[in-house]
């Protein structure tokens, strides 16, 4: 975090995960699993001012320091930062059906491999989601989680893709629980928009997906 931009993205993966912005421009609930150090929590509360913001973080020291040390806003009408375990987020029936856009980043003191991925957590994901919603998900582990992940993904959500690798090992997936319409014409130009307004390398995103989708 920059002190005099505390509410910028300043890592690419971190920026990845803002990947539904092409997709979405105005979801009424988003929530973060895992709050790290609160950047794309910071960033949304900022950028979406008509949202919901929720982040889910199983640690309360986490969220102590992220208040004293890295900006995060207190809790207000429209920020709720609680303590629970990202599981027990997920399989709440209270909270399916009732989210826009879901972004996962959950890892332990290790960060060897992400802290959930079994086919139930990423079933109980979807679950959260609304209709048209969508859920990006930092895959920081090795090649063959990379796989395993996608591949549990790929039974709860109709289309998932991913960009390619970036910071040692990290690969931004997005997963679609209704499979979009692609018009790669007005992604750039919705790309374009986003670079002028919020300076994100956007059109970078919609070049990754060209990629993944014709392979290598």
């Amino acid at each position: 975090m920059r002190i005099h931009d505390p509410y910028a993205l300043e890592f690419e993966y971190i920026q990845q995960m803002m990947l539904w912005m092409l997709f979405s421009r105005s979801p009424s609930h988003i929530v973060q699993l895992g709050l790290g150090a609160a950047s794309l929590t910071k960033f949304c509360y900022k950028h979406y001012p008509r949202s919901k913001i929720t982040a889910v973080e199983l640690n309360p020291a986490v969220i102590e320091i992220c208040r004293s040390e890295f900006y995060l806003p207190q809790d207000d009408k429209r920020l709720s930062v609680i303590v629970m375990d990202a599981m027990d987020y997920v399989t709440n029936k209270a909270n399916h059906s009732r989210v826009d856009i879901l972004q996962v980043d959950l890892y332990d003191a290790q960060a060897e491999k992400p802290a959930l991925d079994s086919p139930e957590f990423y079933q109980a994901c979807s679950e959260c989601l609304s209709p048209e919603g969508m859920m990006t998900v930092n895959l920081f582990c090795d090649a063959p989680d990379h796989s395993k992940n996608i591949e549990s993904m790929e039974q709860s959500f109709e289309a998932v893709a991913w960009l390619t690798e970036v910071h040692d090992s990290n690969i931004v997936a997005i997963a679609f629980k209704k499979s979009p319409s692609i018009n790669f014409e007005k992604l750039y130009e919705r790309a374009a928009l986003l670079e002028q307004q919020l300076k994100l390398p956007a059109s970078t995103w919609v070049d990754g997906l060209v990629q993944w989708m014709h392979g290598p």
